[in-house]
């Protein structure tokens, strides 16, 4: 077993009995006790009291233990747990093992099949059929991200959920900056919704796989349980519901090129992302991309089978990740939560260098500020705009040289691109996350998303 089992046991053992899911201090707690640390380091790397992590350990080891008829502590949690799940290997894929563990619920982590639970004999039905409702999904998440912390995403969460269960939306785009959240609110969805479909798994593009290697793995893993297997993908999305996550998109994206253009030899996931879309069934796919695929824009729409979610910052929610780092100086975190656009990671690293520089005073950090303070955030901006066309650097460093958002109804008086260069860069720019768009009256008005725009100001110099 590793710790992402551990974890999804322990989850289902506490919502069972409790209606709840695991904290995130529990979760902290579970794997740092797996991996042998000690409470005054599990407390150190939460930023909470040692009594308080020794306090919510205490209350969940009484509860796992009474799961596993044991009397369970940091000390014998380990090994209690591995002696009770007898664990048998089989094949996988037709290659490799994995680690099975008796029960109904299949989740396969990090290439281990893991069934928790009764065991029962899973066979997906229609997606409509009452007996669906009795039947646990048959889970792959082997290509997702570890369970972290989850911040407050209740409105986008609400709206995947309206736009998946009601709307029966077929093809999700969900689109932001790099480790804006995007993978960790679809580990979350995941978990609220799983019950409502036969089939899920999440894979990644990291390694950009063709569609045709994509394909059959997918049906590989909707073969597993459905026999005989069926000729396509699309085959297994009508007869059963599916959620299928595809993760790291821009990855078969060209750099050097207008925003969502594919690699050579990849523009048949564009038609096969159209198939999805406009095809009937009861399945659903969401791409998790650095930028938004530009053949979607014809395909989403209301009463349209395809949506768009901009993902953005955390706004006032981005008040626990200060939190959690131990920062002072209260009243004046939403100055610095609007400095850095409300992004999670951006605000994690930066709360770092305030621990480091100022003691945790984000008064000291901000005190006599003429700029915005990028550090070790410079690597993470530098991997979008390597990305960037000719044509929006050109439009990027302009904009960047502008004190206030511009009107582009008009051609620009200080720059020698024409008005349609520029209103194609700047829509290739909002599609990679890096424009914004001021409401003024009833003109839209662009503007250089402000941590960028000091970036490249910095490159000038």
């Amino acid at each position: 077993m590793n710790v992402e089992d551990v974890l999804q046991w322990a989850d289902n053992s506490i919502f069972e009995n409790t209606g709840k899911h695991l904290t995130p201090l529990q979760e902290a707690i579970l794997t740092g006790v797996w991996q042998r640390q000690k409470y005054p380091q599990i407390s150190n790397d939460f930023h909470c009291s040692e009594s308080h992590v020794k306090k919510e350990a205490a209350h969940l080891w009484e509860k796992l233990g009474e799961e596993l008829g044991e009397d369970l502590n940091k000390f014998n949690f380990r090994s209690k747990l591995e002696k009770k799940h007898s664990v048998s290997y089989c094949s996988h894929f037709g290659a490799g093992n994995c680690l099975q563990i008796e029960g109904d619920n299949a989740v396969n982590y990090s290439c281990q099949f893991i069934t928790l639970k009764d065991p029962q004999t899973h066979s997906p039905s229609p997606p409509e059929s009452p007996q669906n409702k009795n039947l646990s999904p048959r889970i792959d998440l082997k290509d997702a991200p570890a369970p972290a912390i989850f911040h407050n995403r209740t409105a986008e969460l609400s709206t995947l959920k309206q736009w998946i269960l009601q709307a029966r939306t077929h093809l999700i785009a969900l689109y932001g900056l790099s480790e804006i959240g995007k993978s960790a609110i679809a580990v979350k969805l995941i978990e609220d919704i799983q019950t409502e479909f036969d089939y899920i798994i999440w894979r990644s593009l990291s390694n950009t796989p063709t569609l045709a290697n994509l394909q059959t793995e997918l049906t590989q893993f909707f073969s597993q349980s459905q026999q005989p297997p069926l000729p396509t993908v699309l085959d297994y999305f009508r007869s059963s519901r599916c959620l299928v996550i595809l993760d790291d998109l821009q990855n078969i994206f060209r750099s050097g090129e207008l925003a969502g253009q594919y690699l050579p030899g990849y523009e048949d996931y564009s038609k096969f992302f159209k198939q999805v879309a406009t095809s009937s069934h009861n399945s659903c796919v969401i791409l998790l991309s650095w930028e938004k695929p530009r053949d979607i824009t014809a395909l989403e729409g209301d009463s349209r089978p395809a949506r768009t979610l901009h993902l953005q910052g955390l706004g006032e929610h981005a008040g626990e990740i200060l939190r959690e780092k131990g920062l002072t100086d209260e009243e004046k975190w939403s100055e610095l939560i609007t400095l850095y656009q409300g992004h999670p990671s951006w605000l994690n690293i930066i709360a770092s260098t305030i621990v480091e520089l100022f003691n945790g005073s984000v008064s000291l950090f901000l005190a006599g500020r003429t700029h915005i303070f990028l550090g070790d955030l410079e690597p993470l901006l530098e991997s979008h705009l390597e990305r960037l066309s000719e044509l929006e650097t050109k439009v990027s460093y302009w904009l960047a040289s502008q004190d206030e958002a511009v009107d582009i109804s008009q051609q620009p008086a200080d720059s020698d691109l024409s008005q349609s260069d520029i209103w194609q860069a700047i829509q290739s720019l909002a599609r990679r996350g890096l424009v914004e768009k001021v409401q003024v009256g009833a003109r839209a008005m662009f503007q250089l998303n402000p941590v960028f725009q000091q970036y490249i100001q910095c490159k000038f110099e």
